[in-house]
């Protein structure tokens, strides 16, 4: 009578021939597809533990909308301290994480490391008054440009487009301040909650409004002024992606639209390259744009011709 062997999960381990699977599968990584950070095993940053830290980041900023709604007067400042301490803990640890994946870190010792971890923290909490600040011009942005908005609430507990810029402006500090990869990591969870996908090196100004926001994309080197609003399914990306001689993808040199302030781009509109949306201009739904406007333009769908793909008129 034939005896099967068991795996400590009660399976049957000959079944499958596992051994097979689990040499070819070791092969694969530590040798023919080895796709470790300079080969080799480095802990990564916990994406679970950062959408927390960044709930909680949430919760600091604004205690009693994404916090605890009973906080009083006697109760918030304890409660923001004593959140905050325990999170910005929490986040030295999963910055340590992603410096790991930098270029500097790999001559730099744990020492070395954690004490660079620690700053970016320091620094990263010193801005959090100056984030909340923008966070809340946004807030009145959407209230002041949606005729539905019943309250300032409902805004930040319903609307999207609001998560998106919180998550936004947070990751982005960490970007600028050299924790580019948990700052990607904390784009990607907004994108995942929202729809919404901005990087997290994009700058954008003051009173920022993304209206109903499912489908927005915002590239790394855009620039966006103050005032502007964005409706669903607008894209500022890159026209063309630039090769060195080797036909590697050359990184980080400027691809995306600037969009001066008081711009207002409808939806589907796609904006592509290195191109100027001037002060006060209103883009058309579904309009793509490849070339630079001037301040006050009314740009709409119009005919092709030639190489154009929409018509500015000046307002």
């Amino acid at each position: 009578m034939k005896i099967d062997t068991f795996d400590l999960s009660g399976a049957r381990a000959s079944r499958w021939n596992l051994d097979a699977v689990i040499d070819g599968l070791r092969v694969s990584r530590e040798a023919a597809h080895n796709i470790r950070h300079h080969g080799r095993i480095r802990e990564l940053p916990s994406r679970e533990a950062l959408a927390g830290i960044v709930s909680d980041l949430s919760a600091v900023l604004f205690p009693t909308h994404y916090g605890r709604p009973n906080l009083t007067d006697e109760s918030i400042d304890y409660f923001v301290g004593d959140t905050l301490n325990t999170t910005l803990n929490r986040l030295t640890e999963q910055v340590r994480r992603g410096l790991l994946f930098s270029a500097p870190a790999d001559a730099a010792g744990e020492a070395t490391l954690a004490e660079r971890a620690d700053d970016i923290t320091r620094a990263f909490a010193a801005g959090l008054p100056a984030i909340r600040a923008l966070l809340v011009s946004d807030v009145q942005a959407a209230f002041a440009g949606d005729p539905a908005a019943t309250s300032v609430a409902e805004i930040m507990l319903c609307y999207p487009g609001t998560i998106a810029i919180l998550y936004h402006r947070l990751a982005h500090s960490l970007h600028q301040l050299g924790a580019p990869f948990l700052a990607r990591l904390i784009a990607d969870i907004a994108h995942s909650l929202t729809g919404i996908d901005i990087h997290p090196g994009a700058r954008i100004g003051a009173s920022f409004f993304i209206d109903h926001g499912t489908g927005v994309v915002i590239g790394e080197t855009a620039i966006l002024g103050q005032r502007v609003r964005l409706y669903q399914a607008v894209t500022l990306g890159a026209k063309r992606f630039p090769a060195d001689a080797s036909g590697a993808l050359v990184k980080g040199i400027p691809r995306h639209p600037i969009v001066e302030d008081d711009v207002v781009i409808y939806a589907g509109a796609t904006v592509l390259g290195r191109i100027t949306i001037g002060a006060g201009s209103t883009v058309g739904g579904n309009v793509w744009l490849t070339q630079s406007v001037p301040p006050g333009s009314n740009v709409s769908q119009a005919q092709m011709r030639h190489d154009d793909c929409a018509e500015a008129k000046p307002r």
